[in-house]
């Protein structure tokens, strides 16, 4: 399936708008206002298009891929921590509670293989897409051809075509992930490497100098590169790649998407920039508290949905945000208000009138 820009509306309807609005205020009328829940329920309501949405076999997909920046010793996420296939297999086996408060909150978990290093072994929830062995390193070469970069969009864009419901939860891991995020975010956005990575300025360890240095290397290689899927191409992991495929097919059906961490924010950023409506249709949650995150959403004007102060497995945040997600669409869907039940639309969506799209559900 292609999606482009015309295959994405924007979310603006300012009648739509109103009617949400006021039906929020006939219902804090009786209970009270509900803070960011209500702002919510509007956002949700424009994204589906109607003034009753309700959603439907909600799907969590964690993107796994290893990086090539990582043989140079330096990624901040490979001290201490276990392979990206050893992650594959802890999510999978439900041994990380991102995967049992998936179960528990309804949310299908789907991990995706997009470039693990390793061979990972068969199993249900597993959507297996490896394009190659890992990334190569940014700092002497292209992380992927142009070829292997529209071949993981691809991949995404399918994946997102053949899942059920419509509300998808992205997050993308592996050694090394997040410090391709950030070369791809500061690549399209302008912003220092070192903010995205650190978070701000500051007193540097040799391992965070050599960190640094190695990122600005790879910076200096491919400073002339602009086009998005060139400067995916240049820094980023497959993860990023199949999640930009993914979200735009996603918002080309109005589905929600939900977005955990930095690269699940690259992969937002770069189809931003192939379609930029696509961020209409995107709120954002948080699994861990990296300064650096904060500088990504602050690119979106953005805050996360929740802010727990976890320090987890990209994802998690996703899985306890949803809750908040499905409360403020039932303010509109589930709420009795003691009347008949209404259109899905304002009546002058209609269908006698082709001003409108004319949906009801």
């Amino acid at each position: 399936m292609t999606a482009n820009r015309s295959l994405i509306s924007p979310t603006s309807n300012a009648l739509l708008e109103q009617a949400l609005r006021d039906k929020l205020k006939r219902r804090s009328e009786t209970t009270g206002k509900l803070g960011e829940l209500e702002p919510l329920a509007v956002r949700i309501g424009l994204i589906q298009n109607t003034l009753k949405p309700r959603f439907e076999a909600p799907q969590l997909a964690v993107f796994a891929s290893d990086h090539g920046l990582a043989v140079d010793g330096v990624c901040s996420s490979s001290a201490g921590q276990p392979s990206t296939a050893t992650l594959v297999n802890n999510l999978l086996t439900s041994q990380l509670p991102v995967a049992v408060f998936a179960r528990i909150q309804g949310m299908a978990l789907n991990v995706v293989d997009c470039g693990v290093a390793e061979s990972v072994q068969p199993h249900p929830r597993l959507l297996a897409r490896k394009i190659a062995h890992g990334t190569r390193n940014a700092r002497v070469n292209v992380a992927m051809t142009l070829d292997q970069a529209h071949a993981a969009i691809r991949a995404g864009m399918e994946i997102a075509d053949a899942l059920p419901g419509n509300v998808i939860a992205c997050a993308g891991v592996g050694v090394g992930s997040h410090e391709s995020a950030a070369l791809v975010l500061s690549g399209l956005s302008g912003e220092p490497i070192r903010d995205l990575v650190f978070g701000g300025p500051g007193t540097r360890t040799d391992h965070e100098a050599r960190l640094l240095m190695v990122l600005q290397g790879a910076q200096g290689r491919h400073r002339d590169v602009t086009d998005p899927v060139e400067v995916l191409a240049a820094y980023g992991g497959f993860e990023i790649a199949m999640m930009v495929g993914v979200m735009l097919v996603a918002s080309s059906k109005r589905h929600l998407i939900m977005a955990d961490g930095v690269p699940a924010c690259a992969a937002l950023m770069v189809a931003s920039r192939i379609a930029p409506t696509v961020t209409d249709y995107c709120v954002f949650c948080r699994s861990h508290t990296h300064p650096g995150l904060t500088q990504t959403l602050g690119l979106f004007h953005a805050l996360a949905l929740l802010e727990l102060g976890m320090e987890s497995t990209d994802g998690t945040g996703a899985t306890l945000a949803w809750p908040l997600v499905r409360s403020a669409a039932a303010l509109l869907t589930e709420v009795a208000e003691g009347e008949d039940p209404g259109p899905s639309l304002p009546a002058e969506f209609g269908p006698g009138n082709t001003s409108g799209p004319g949906r009801f559900g």
